[in-house]
């Protein structure tokens, strides 16, 4: 008998519905030889901070139990949301998943989680704590729910050990977030007096909007000139903006002014004319970012609404496996293109099989291939609104990758130079031919360039023109996943990424930055994280753009007060070390030890000499008394502050002075003895230069002092 467990009830029915007539039972199906049951996604999590270091789970927290690095990781069957006892639901059925592994007529068990490292290890832990006994273990590895796939899939399964690596990286991630998230949550909480969700990638996520919206924020636009035409020639204008740009001063008008007048006195010529015709690229086929890229844009879908969808739809056999990073399809799934394109040609779609490397290219696939339609087409009435927009749009783009007759254009290059001073290269476009575009929603305009001729005069009258800088725009879906993806590129080079996204295109530097470990999160994740963050009122999504919330600056200024430097770069290292365990190059332990170094970094910034020290103590926590009215002072979330406020004391010291922390130690020096030892590395607001000074009060307030 083979037992196959699978990561969620809807999985096991559709595997259930590929091996044929199966028997319910009560937590499982029967039949054909099979056993099939399942888990509820993550049956266990790793166990708390008290589980190693004592006391009760849910317990009031307390620096004293921190940082909690254990020798070895525990896990434990999911808790209720009080934690004080295992949930009923979860115990039930992972009594039946053990009583079935140890059925003696159950030969193999096979692994049938979500075909990712998270499903991977789901279904691991639930075999490695119930079977008391070695069994033959094998791995189900699904694209898609079909039928036909699952039934493919069974006679084809893979031996558990192939998948190790995954499995590796699996439990590296988890242990490597629970050292980061368990222990700075709890130490940021305690000491800023709130809930702050301190997380490897949901800290740089905020981090990245934040600094936008303080960019724009704090911009100041400034106007600049550029020598600019705009003059008719042979009846058509022709405009001509030159890069050279002025500062908007006395000095800098008067340089734009005679940049015009010789460009106006040099006169204006076509040097030269280029028409060729082109054949324009599809879009590729879509990874799960750029098809919600595409989602957020076009219908103002939230990621974590466009990936329920786009679940759905794979869970109901029409989609391929969503969580995939590749616009690419592998060579092995040529026979399988063929299929489905065959029904696309019965439907009526003017298609045919192309076997060529923009489109199946192994090497851009780590796990899986791009987003597809499976030859399940659903029929009218069968998928709601919302899903047919989504299927719609992988569909559309499938058939247009796909499409028999090619999208041609002419395209036209006028080149127009002013004497030697410059040259001005005019781009046009005329569809010719509109081949996929028939079906993909590119929107591409005709872009029609005057009737000019090589040698034809070209009419200038050159003048200054007044433009104005402009500030930052806000994160959206799109250009927010664009950074996740490769951080450390520019936005300028990611926005022209974008844009050509055709098959076409030199992608290579991208899928190199995502198998290196470079993203901020993943595929699989980075949707839920998000979400958590609006969830937790960090960041708010209005239609599709993104923007911080006070909760999300007090995390960030937070973090930055009490040192935790948890940004892209801290991040992507660790991403980095886990997709070295994933090759084989390095072991979890390795990866894991890593991450305990950095956690161990934060608090032994608790030791540091007080002229260094930045530890603002806890929220709430007594540091001497008032020098204005004698009652106590105490540090809050901004402030070290005087409890007889209510009584109209206002005496208050930032926990931040131009740009330094003032620690708890140097506070409590400051009201017992009027001031604060020298403290170090001060940065001033007006030249930005560091200097290093005392505090010392004065009339109730503390000012600088550099006498020592």
């Amino acid at each position: 008998m083979i037992l196959i467990i699978a990561e969620k009830p809807s999985l096991a029915r559709n595997i259930a519905a590929g091996i044929g007539k199966m028997t319910r039972r009560d937590g499982y199906l029967e039949g054909c030889g099979y056993l099939v049951t399942w888990a509820f996604g993550h049956l266990f999590s790793l166990a708390d901070i008290e589980s190693y270091v004592g006391g009760e789970s849910g317990a009031r927290w307390s620096l004293d139990k921190l940082p909690c690095i254990p020798d070895s990781f525990r896990f434990e069957l999911r808790r209720d949301n009080d934690k004080k006892s295992v949930d009923s639901g979860v115990q039930k059925q992972f009594n039946i998943i053990a009583a079935l592994c140890n059925r003696p007529d159950v030969d193999t068990i096979v692994n049938a989680g979500d075909a990712d490292r998270e499903g991977e290890i789901i279904v691991r832990l639930c075999v490695s704590h119930a079977l008391k006994t070695e069994k033959v273990q094998k791995r189900l590895w699904l694209p898609d729910q079909t039928p036909e796939t699952v039934a493919e899939a069974l006679q084809n399964l893979g031996d558990a050990a192939a998948y190790q690596n995954l499995a590796n990286e699996g439990f590296a991630r988890t242990y490597i977030d629970w050292l980061y998230g368990v222990n700075l949550t709890r130490y940021a909480t305690i000491k800023c007096g709130t809930l702050l969700r301190v997380g490897r990638v949901i800290a740089p996520i905020v981090r990245a909007i934040y600094e936008r919206d303080m960019a724009i924020r704090n911009f100041v636009p400034g106007k600049y000139l550029v020598p600019h035409s705009n003059a008719e020639t042979n009846g058509e204008c022709v405009e001509l903006t030159s890069k050279q740009k002025f500062d908007d001063t006395p000095k800098g008008r008067e340089g734009a002014l005679a940049l015009c007048q010789s460009m106006n006195a040099a006169g204006a010529v076509v040097s030269a004319v280029k028409r060729k015709k082109d054949t324009l690229q599809p879009g590729k086929l879509y990874s799960l970012s750029k098809l919600q890229n595409v989602l957020g844009k076009k219908y103002k879908m939230s990621m974590a609404d466009s990936l329920a969808v786009i679940q759905s739809l794979y869970e109901k056999g029409y989609l391929t496996y969503p969580r995939t990073n590749s616009e690419y399809l592998a060579t092995a799934e040529k026979d399988k293109m063929r299929k489905i394109l065959g029904q696309c040609k019965n439907l009526g779609y003017d298609v045919c099989f192309k076997d060529s490397p923009k489109i199946f290219d192994d090497s851009k696939i780590e796990s899986h291939s791009a987003l597809t339609p499976t030859y399940k087409i659903p029929k009218k009435g069968e998928l709601s609104e919302r899903e047919n927009m989504v299927y719609a749009t992988v569909f559309r783009r499938f058939v247009a990758v796909f499409c028999a007759e090619p999208c041609t254009g002419e395209r036209t290059e006028i080149t127009v130079k002013v004497g030697d001073i410059e040259e001005f290269l005019l781009k046009g476009l005329v569809i010719t031919q509109r081949g996929w575009m028939k079906y993909d929603d590119a929107t591409q305009k005709d872009k029609v360039l005057p009737k000019l001729s090589k040698g034809d005069v070209v009419s200038v009258a050159f003048a200054p023109k007044e433009k104005e800088t402009t500030p930052p725009k806000h994160y959206t879906i799109e250009t927010l996943n664009n950074y996740l993806k490769n951080p450390f590129r520019e936005e300028k080079a990611a926005a022209e990424n974008a844009a050509e996204d055709a098959v076409g295109s030199d992608d290579a530097e991208e899928y190199k930055a995502v198998f290196e470990g470079l993203e901020l999160g993943t595929e699989a994740t980075r949707t839920g994280i998000i979400d958590n963050a609006r969830k937790s009122g960090y960041i708010a999504l209005t239609k599709d753009v993104y923007t911080i919330l006070p909760g999300g600056e007090y995390l960030i200024e937070s973090l930055d007060r009490l040192e935790i430097r948890m940004d892209k770069f801290r991040t992507s290292e660790m991403g980095k070390a886990l997709k070295r365990v994933f090759r084989g190059e390095m072991t979890v332990e390795e990866s894991v030890a890593l991450a305990a170094a950095e956690v161990r970094e934060v608090f032994a910034k608790r030791d540091l000499p007080i002229e260094q020290d930045t530890d603002i103590g806890v929220f709430g926590e007594q540091v001497g008394p008032c020098p204005v009215c004698g009652k106590p002072v105490v540090r809050g979330k901004f402030s070290y502050g005087c409890t007889g406020y209510k009584e109209g004391c206002a005496f208050r010291v930032n926990t931040s002075i131009c740009g330094r922390v003032i620690s708890a130690a140097n506070m409590r020096l400051l009201l017992a003895e009027g001031k604060t030892s020298k403290i170090k590395g001060f940065v001033s607001k007006k030249s930005g230069k560091a200097f290093d000074a005392a505090l010392r009060l004065e009339n109730g307030q503390a000012v600088f002092d550099f006498s020592n």
